[in-house]
């Protein structure tokens, strides 16, 4: 399950690609969704 949110609404969407039929938001019905990005910051070590 991955968390996106609705372009048209703006409310965040709960969604499984792999088993869902269409994307689509659950509230509103538009189709385009952005994925959210985590709040923390990725470390990389640089060597």
């Amino acid at each position: 399950m991955m968390e996106y949110k609705c372009l048209n609404c703006g409310k965040n969407v709960q969604l499984d690609l792999k088993s869902a039929k269409r994307v689509i938001c659950q509230f509103c019905g538009h189709r385009m969704l952005i994925k959210i990005r985590p709040k923390i910051a990725k470390r990389v070590v640089a060597k």
